[in-house]
């Protein structure tokens, strides 16, 4: 027990940059408090003792925000950061190495007896304010993003986002078609770093990729026509910078909403 309680204490230096020093955490973290609490009312819940074990949860509960089922079952080097908020139902099970931020429910979705609450596996993390509902199997090393609804589960590795869950993978590196052809449209997705899939982002990526697809296709036919002796003319997008905003008189006019010169002022006439 007292080797888990270390494991408990010591991640969280892995996982919280702002952790100083054991006496620290141990005082002052309120998901440490509830899982240390909890995983003495789970014993006394495993021995019979189950209204013992519901004071102690209910304790934590007041205590520390955190609502943790005494019947749930976590694995070790298990984090809670801020923690207020969560709530764990009692057939959850709960993986090693897994991280939970403030305001995650692991519910349910029936009033039956039974299993009724979510599987988390190894290095699952879940973000802040996201639901985890019904008794689905979220496999090792998923990331649930922030406010996202799960309702059915999920595969190792994968990201979930939005409500209602659903799947996004890590967006592969842009070519360099695709990266002209994005400047052309003055689209830029490709940040430095790919941690977080951006739903939108890949979206446009697939239009990209959709439009390099043309492009080539139009290449290939306008060949063809000049080998059959067509006279094909040479034309590339428009630069951007000829749809922008044209200045007459000190006022800004939209290009191609009618001649600069009917938006003069007629002086006499005004």
């Amino acid at each position: 027990m007292f080797e888990r309680i270390r494991e408990d204490v010591r991640c969280v230096f892995d996982r919280d940059p702002a952790a100083r020093n054991a006496f620290d955490v141990l005082t002052t973290y309120p998901g440490i408090h509830a899982i240390l609490i909890h995983r003495f009312s789970h014993w006394l819940w495993a021995q019979g003792l189950k209204w013992l074990a519901r004071v102690f949860s209910n304790i934590a509960r007041l205590y520390t925000g955190i609502e943790i089922h005494p019947g749930a079952m976590i694995g070790r080097r298990f984090f809670i950061d801020h923690g207020m908020g969560v709530v764990i139902g009692e057939t959850t099970e709960i993986g090693d190495d897994c991280t939970l931020y403030h305001g995650v429910t692991l519910g349910g979705t029936s009033w039956d007896k039974g299993k009724r609450h979510p599987t988390l596996g190894n290095n699952v993390v879940i973000g802040a304010g996201a639901k985890v509902l019904g008794p689905i199997v979220i496999e090792d090393g998923v990331r649930i993003g922030s406010n996202a609804v799960v309702l059915k589960g999920v595969a190792a590795g994968m990201t979930v986002v939005g409500v209602p869950g659903r799947l996004v993978s890590a967006p592969d590196e842009p070519d360099e078609k695709r990266q002209a052809i994005a400047r052309k449209m003055g689209f830029d997705a490709y940040g430095e770093t790919h941690d977080m899939p951006d739903p939108v982002a890949t979206a446009v990526n697939g239009i990209l990729d959709h439009i390099h697809m043309m492009d080539q296709r139009i290449e290939d036919m306008c060949k063809g026509l000049k080998d059959l002796g067509a006279e094909v003319g040479d034309s590339n997008m428009p630069d951007l910078d000829s749809c922008a905003l044209t200045h007459v008189d000190d006022r800004e006019i939209k290009t191609g909403t009618g001649r600069p010169d009917e938006h003069k002022e007629s002086g006499s006439d005004s």
